[in-house]
């Protein structure tokens, strides 16, 4: 089933699905004359959710290559802390507590080195 679903959402989400969606509206409004407007009513709603699930997939699978990327970038990193790779798929409460421990820890190194902070010009060393 998921194999269908990002088929027919890849599908949709390039030209050649939007038009066939844009044909498909265009049909069902030449047919509001004929007295079937349950049916393109009906039509109508189901191809709102499925422009909706596309939507929804896509942005999954940014999301998911975003995190592969990051993740990546963050594992090439020596100094980096590999800890925080797939954190994405923690609890929402372990999420939050990382993010405190971080801000506090950058809030730390900020106060340590105020040259650091965003928009500081660096300072000559002698």
């Amino acid at each position: 089933m998921n194999r269908l679903l990002f088929v027919t959402a890849d599908f949709l989400s390039r030209p050649p699905g939007f038009y066939v969606m844009i044909v498909a509206m265009v049909v069902c409004t030449a047919l509001v004359p004929f007295g079937l407007t349950n049916v393109i009513t009906y039509a109508l709603s189901v191809a709102a959710i499925v422009i909706t699930g596309v939507v929804l997939i896509q942005g999954y699978r940014d999301t998911a290559a975003i995190h592969a990327k990051l993740d990546e970038l963050i594992v090439s990193l020596n100094e980096a802390r590999n800890d925080v790779v797939g954190l994405e798929h923690a609890d929402p409460k372990e999420i939050q507590a990382k993010l405190d421990r971080l801000e506090k820890e950058a809030a730390d190194a900020s106060a340590l080195m105020p040259d650091a902070r965003l928009g500081a010009p660096p300072t000559a060393v002698s």
